[in-house]
């Protein structure tokens, strides 16, 4: 991936700080990414984004997307999958395909391949606001293995269709991958035999995951680097209740314990309306306060084709011990 596809442009940049005490605070942190072959935002406004996946064009909703389009309406109307509903919070809606498209369609990132979907609530199974963290994970598996260490061992909470697991265990990462869905577990695993990467050491496993952590706590496990990427509101394959502002403050204790004395990053997103960066940054701090290193938190950027606009899709927060 070209050092242009993920920009990135930052607030006041500061040494970590050393262990046993708070991370040094960085923000805001812009994370940018310009798409690759396979991806690339289009335009946006009017509460709509248009974006290409692969070589299909697609129209969805976006409510970060204020303002005008720049493209003209002919380019809005060419499009090849029209999602009719508003967002996920109205519920499941409906795709228009405007040409005969595939159920399926494959698409890479990197040594990645990937299936593309229309899902019922306007996903396509890729959110490539991700990349940035995807690239970074990569580099700093690859980094640790240069410096003589061992295999880093990554714990992928909320891991949907596996890109997050797939693009650090190309790079020489063991990974656990939990997902509560079997649907989403089941195409991460088509993911990992598109790419031709079946050898590669990834557990996938279908599982509520605060149940999943609290039990890692009494095993003893830890993890050198943990991500989470949580919904808003989620059940789990037993019913079990995910709500982003109850339940994330309570797993982040947990999270803490099985992060390794070695640990190297944690890092969280968010895609809820009400919150902000600063309130993830806060409650990351408070779980890291004995840790040190640096705790950066921002939004994650997408940067128009052209490179002329930049539409915000979410909120982060990621720590790394050095």
């Amino acid at each position: 991936m070209s050092d242009d596809a993920r920009d990135r442009a930052t607030g006041d940049t500061q040494e970590a700080a050393p262990a046993g005490n708070p991370p040094a605070p960085v923000w805001p942190t812009m994370l940018q990414t310009r798409g690759w072959s396979d991806y690339a935002l289009l335009d946006f406004g009017h509460g709509r984004k248009l974006e290409r996946y692969g070589s299909i064009v697609v129209d969805r909703p976006e409510p970060q997307a204020m303002g005008a389009p720049h493209l003209p309406q002919a380019r809005w109307d060419a499009a090849d999958a029209v999602f009719t509903g508003n967002d996920e919070d109205d519920g499941p809606g409906r795709w228009r395909l405007n040409r005969d498209l595939p159920e399926t369609w494959q698409m890479a990132f990197g040594d990645v391949r990937f299936l593309g979907r229309f899902m019922s609530f306007r996903h396509v199974g890729v959110f490539p606001e991700q990349a940035a963290h995807w690239q970074w994970m990569a580099d700093r598996v690859r980094a640790r293995q240069a410096a003589g260490g061992r295999p880093m061992r990554i714990l992928n909470l909320f891991g949907y269709t596996g890109l997050a697991s797939l693009v650090p265990a190309a790079a020489g990462a063991e990974v656990t991958h939990i997902d509560a869905s079997k649907k989403a577990i089941g195409w991460a695993r088509e993911n990992q035999a598109l790419s031709g990467l079946d050898d590669l050491p990834i557990r996938w496993i279908c599982e509520d995951a605060t149940k999943f952590v609290a039990r890692e706590v009494k095993r003893g496990n830890v993890y050198d680097g943990i991500l989470l990427d949580p919904p808003k509101y989620g059940r789990g394959p037993k019913g079990e209740i995910w709500d982003l502002y109850e339940s994330l403050p309570q797993m982040l204790p947990m999270i803490e314990k099985i992060l390794s004395p070695e640990a190297d990053f944690l890092v969280l997103t968010a895609y809820a309306i009400r919150a902000s960066f600063l309130a993830l940054h806060e409650v990351m701090a408070d779980t890291l306060a004995t840790r040190g290193g640096r705790l950066e938190s921002g939004e994650l950027v997408l940067r128009s084709e052209t490179g002329e606009r930049a539409l915000s899709t979410s909120l982060y927060s990621r720590w790394s011990g050095q």
